[in-house]
């Protein structure tokens, strides 16, 4: 059983401000990148312990190299993917002999009211497929679904997990953590949190024969509100993408994995307009 890890951060437990995982950080990132890492080790071992054969593990956060690799199992079969940028994204390495994923340190969506919402960029407000609002993890699970690969793990904030168990009845989800606001959480201990994966994982690899793939049928349209108006400008000069409003772009596709591809590169295009001072 080929398994696949994508990794983020601000979902891991205690995580309540950006400081704790901005990179430039030199105080509190190189303790919450720990948690970060124990986490995915917890989520690793439960995996093992339910049977997992090779794994690959996608560093998904920022700069997407935070895991301390050294807190790792030392395992022939196990593949670590870090840096940025990366086609994919989120969801690099992924491909068809993968049989299942894991979705670890995940995190509400931009718009929600939940700690560090957000959907890939703070340039994105909000997100939708086919009239359905998304976060990273039904955007990522998605493209997933469109190679036959079911996530049966979600890891996070309890916002996340409860959107996406709903979506997908078949995963386990561990909330490490409840919103109290933008800024602040009450949340497990990092000890209890990878107790509660570990224990998670081992549960998700007992469900995949119940597992299904997550798509969304063509044909496919995806609606992006930005934050600012200047985000949508840049935006929509992306060959394929529509402005239909003043903070909102639309982009139609019948293939998923090319729908996702543009809304990374809108992700990407929409950071290089902050506003001349």
């Amino acid at each position: 059983m080929n398994l696949y890890i994508s990794c983020d951060m601000e979902g891991t437990a205690g995580v309540c401000s950006w400081k704790q995982c901005d990179p430039s950080d030199t105080h509190e990132y190189p303790v919450f990148r720990r948690y970060m890492t124990r986490e995915v080790a917890a989520a690793i071992a439960g995996a093992r312990d339910g049977g997992a054969g090779s794994i690959v593990v996608n560093d998904s956060h920022w700069s997407m190299h935070n895991l301390l690799l050294e807190e790792l199992p030392d395992d022939d079969g196990l593949r670590v993917i870090s840096g940025a940028p990366k086609p994919w994204s989120m969801m690099q390495g992924l491909e068809a002999t993968v049989d299942v994923a894991f979705f670890t340190g995940y995190h509400a969506k931009g718009g929600d009211c939940a700690t560090l919402s957000h959907t890939y960029s703070e340039a994105m407000y909000s997100v939708s497929v086919n009239g359905t609002p998304c976060s990273e993890a039904l955007l990522n699970a998605a493209l997933a679904g469109s190679y036959g690969v079911p996530v049966v793990l979600v890891t996070g904030d309890r916002t996340i997990v409860e959107e996406t168990t709903r979506a997908m009845p078949w995963a386990v989800g561990v909330a490490v953590k409840n919103a109290i606001g933008f800024s602040a959480v009450n949340s497990l201990t990092p000890a209890a949190a990878c107790e509660a994966i570990r224990s998670g994982a081992r549960e998700a690899m007992r469900r995949v024969e119940q597992a299904r793939p997550f798509v969304f049928e063509p044909p496919l349209e995806l609606t992006i509100e930005t934050a600012g108006v200047e985000h949508a400008d840049f935006i929509e000069l992306m060959p394929g993408f529509q402005r239909i409003g003043g903070r909102s772009v639309r982009f139609t596709a019948s293939d998923y994995p090319l729908l996702l591809q543009a809304f990374i590169a809108a992700t990407r295009i929409a950071a290089a307009a902050n506003p001349i001072a």
